[in-house]
């Protein structure tokens, strides 16, 4: 073996060395990050499971954006490294916007109401369309705002 392939445990890491740890702390902190707001983990502050896809759509940008700014830059461990975290996350993002939380009830609900009589024309036999309440969404709505919030395109 030459010396120059035998590295010095105790010997200070060389700047490019350095750099590069900083380059993957980068990249783990913000897929950290983004796993946290996919809900996929808890949030280290609160021990709690959040789900607030904007944020983490803006880490997974972030990543992108460096994947495009440092490209032909990176050596292999780096480039392979930002490659799969922005695989993983992306695939992480579609399948929570696939598959969105059960919102959780109130706490504080009160009973639902005793429904109300039915009018005179439902004896009738004129069919009555149920109120809507003008808050709550239909499935098809829901499936549709969960289509628009990812709409970036990768290839």
């Amino acid at each position: 073996m030459s010396e120059s392939t035998v590295t010095n445990p105790d010997a200070a890491p060389s700047r490019e060395e350095a750099v590069s740890a900083m380059f993957a702390q980068l990249v783990m902190q913000h897929t950290n990050m983004a796993v946290i707001f996919l809900g996929l983990s808890p949030n280290p502050q609160t021990g709690e499971v959040t789900r607030e896809l904007d944020h983490a759509r803006y880490f997974i940008d972030q990543l992108e954006m460096l994947e495009i700014k440092t490209k032909g830059n990176l050596d292999k461990h780096e480039q392979a490294l930002l490659k799969q975290s922005l695989t993983t996350l992306r695939m992480a993002f579609v399948e929570a916007v696939n598959h969105p939380q059960p919102a959780a009830a109130p706490k504080s609900e009160p009973p639902p109401a005793s429904p109300a009589p039915a009018p005179a024309a439902a004896e009738k036999g004129t069919p009555v369309a149920e109120p809507v309440n003008p808050g709550e969404k239909t499935a098809p709505a829901q499936a549709d705002e969960a289509r628009k919030i990812f709409s970036k395109k990768y290839s």
